[in-house]
């Protein structure tokens, strides 16, 4: 039995806020929006509404598109770190509001910007373990709940969002081998002590410049595969001046490197399969590379390789 990525939808919320119309208060002009944000406008889900909320919408979205029987769901994992209670987990949350089969397990995974690589590797591993067929993998990291609003580094960038991956034994895309790392010393570059997320962009950008590039040569290693054999690189959806210097550094041709946060921002653990969605519809992408990095300091990449 072969699992692999089936279907993938989302939900990103209406409400936005202008980058633009901020210039003046933190003292930065369009350049800065546009060519190191890349950001416009950052989407903001509404008041009171919590991570298993977003993932209700992005599951309703999925049903949309490919038509699903609950009691065939054998596994349900959210990606989060701003879950809606300390406990319990919010997978517990998401599987009551849509009512799924008792005979379900559920687990959170507390990651950040490389939450779904690693939760596409547990997913798999958990269903292949246990002969599951079928598998619902959330990301939904709610970040307006720990931003400050007078945060430049921060307040700019980071927007709301949510994503549902179909885990099945009927895939579009399968997984090939992955590739993960960690500078735990480094945790307090980007972490959240208290009430807000403080970050060092220049510590954050270094980082992403120094090992990201050489993790893609290493994944590409472990998967006998070449630069030259990718149609698709998705990168974390850090920043356009992230994304830019890491293409820069691996000298891909921009056409292969997409980026899609203009309009709703810096979205966590949802910012590849936001991408992968409308990625994996094109029938020229046959071989996609998946890169998260960013909170831990961590990293985790690996292929996708549509299913002949």
């Amino acid at each position: 039995m072969q699992l692999g990525i089936e279907e993938i939808a989302s939900y990103i919320p209406s409400n936005k806020i202008s980058n633009l119309s901020m210039k003046e208060s933190f003292g930065i002009d369009d350049s800065f929006i546009e060519n190191k944000l890349g950001v416009n406008q950052k989407a903001l889900k509404e008041v009171g509404e919590e991570a298993s909320d977003l993932c209700v919408k992005a599951y309703v979205n999925l049903t949309k598109k490919k038509p699903i029987v609950k009691d065939d769901i054998e596994v349900l994992v959210v990606v989060t770190q701003n879950p809606d209670v300390k406990i319990p987990h919010v997978s517990a949350i998401v599987h009551g509001k849509l009512d799924l089969s008792e005979a379900c397990a559920c687990f959170d995974i507390s990651l950040g910007c490389t939450g779904f690589v690693h939760g596409l590797s547990i997913i798999h591993s958990f269903m292949q373990h246990n002969g599951f067929k079928k598998g619902l993998l959330f990301t939904a990291d709610p970040y307006s709940k720990i931003i400050d609003k007078n945060d430049k580094n921060t307040f700019l960038l980071f927007g709301d969002a949510a994503t549902v991956t179909l885990i099945s034994d009927n895939p579009l895309f399968v997984t090939g081998k992955f590739s993960f790392g960690t500078i735990g010393k480094q945790f307090n570059e980007l972490f959240c002590h208290g009430e807000f997320l403080y970050m060092n962009g220049r510590s954050v950008f270094n980082f992403s410049a120094k090992y990201i590039p050489l993790d893609v040569s290493a994944v590409l290693k472990r998967n006998n595969m070449t630069l030259n054999d990718i149609d698709r690189f998705v990168f974390h959806q850090g920043s356009k001046f992230i994304v830019d210097a890491i293409s820069k550094s691996l000298k891909l041709s921009k056409d292969k490197v997409p980026f899609d946060i203009c309009s709703y921002g810096n979205t966590v653990s949802s910012s590849i399969p936001l991408i992968l969605e409308k990625e994996m519809k094109k029938d020229n992408n046959i071989n996609l590379l998946a890169s998260g990095f960013g909170v831990g300091l961590s990293w985790a990449s690996t292929i996708l390789k549509r299913k002949d």
